[in-house]
């Protein structure tokens, strides 16, 4: 058997604990042979493939990133692409592939699937919006380094009575702003799943500032306001018809400032909430999904998605969990809502 390990869509902390699983689990358990397929689908299009070995996966648990590199290729809109795909499939007998990524990402190893190609995929965001899993590995270290970074905010907050407003990542769920809202002590939380009226933030701030002299604000950058659109950093779309978002939580914190005379100052976190190397508990959760994920071709479970469910690993449909975005639990929002002002 020879099966083929991508990484695909945006890094993400713990990609390089799956390739090392999967590899290990491919060659010490069941002989096979392993090939690195680079920058995600691209790669089967182009014919850029490695092989992997126990050398070649050695002292990468730790470290950020994926060593395959990535890439947003969509080969299921064009012919072409899709034909050179296939192509490579048999030119380097890949009997099966096990596909790492987000929703777009698996969105192809279901096409690939129902084309009758031997698929298993790997969830992969830090966003954790896909359904069908309790948690994706990437995104403990995201809320992790979000929290860092909102504690570090508080000094200055409080040093200098200021509001300060922190842009998150979460295009169409707030689980980062959630969570690391929560953990950070934030006093609003501004998420995609709930539109917000910034006349009622305000009030709620400038109260607040009648006992407390500083607020924190988490933003995710795909919130909206009541009755208003997603603001885009680009209009330009991705490979698979995404706009880049960004640039709410400049809007909010001007408003913020307008309204209130409150000075507001805005931090965007960006990419340093997907990079560096991934905490414990990716490193545990992505080693657990690739182990599986080579389990599930042994297997023959093909078209199903490695999942966390009550701490065990399962298998579920691919459909399932590109089928829509998983969003915040409501329960967990008012939580932290209790905290607000």
């Amino acid at each position: 058997m020879r099966i083929g390990v991508l990484t695909g869509g945006g890094d993400c902390p713990g990609l390089n604990a799956v390739i090392r699983s999967v590899t290990r689990r491919a060659i010490v358990t069941y002989n096979w042979d392993v090939l690195g397929i680079q920058n995600g689908w691209s790669g089967l299009i182009k014919g850029h493939v490695e092989p992997l070995s126990l050398y070649s996966v050695s002292g990468i648990l730790h470290r950020g990133g994926t060593i395959l590199g990535t890439s947003r290729t969509n080969p299921k809109d064009n012919r072409d692409d899709w034909s050179k795909l296939q192509h490579h499939l048999k030119k380097y007998s890949i009997d099966a592939i096990v596909a790492v990524g987000g929703e777009d990402t698996l969105s192809v190893a279901l096409q690939l699937h129902q084309d009758g190609m031997k698929v298993v995929g790997v969830p992969k965001t830090i966003d954790n919006d896909i359904k069908g899993t309790d948690y994706t590995f990437g995104f403990n270290t995201a809320v992790s380094i979000v929290t860092e970074a909102i504690d570090r905010l508080h000094t200055t907050a409080e040093s200098h009575h200021r509001i300060m407003v922190v842009e998150v990542m979460g295009r169409h769920s707030g689980w980062i702003a959630v969570h690391a809202g929560i953990a950070g002590g934030a006093d609003a939380i501004l998420i995609p799943e709930v539109p917000f009226d910034i006349k009622d933030l305000c009030k709620q701030l400038k109260k607040r500032h009648e006992h407390k002299r500083f607020s924190i604000v988490v933003v995710s950058e795909g919130t909206v306001p009541k009755g208003g659109n997603v603001i885009l950093q680009s209009e330009k779309k991705d490979a698979f018809g995404h706009v880049r978002l960004g640039g709410v939580g400049r809007i909010v914190a001007d408003e913020i400032e307008e309204r209130t005379g409150i000075e507001t100052r805005l931090t965007v976190l960006g990419h340093t909430q997907r990079g560096g190397s991934p905490t414990a508990y990716d490193r545990i959760l992505a080693t657990r999904f690739g182990v599986r994920a080579v389990d599930a071709v042994k297997k023959g479970d093909f078209g199903k998605m490695v999942a966390l469910r009550s701490e065990n690993i399962i298998t579920i449909k691919l459909e399932e969990a590109v089928l829509e975005n998983k969003v915040v639990d409501m329960d967990l929002y008012e939580i932290a809502e209790l905290f607000f002002g």
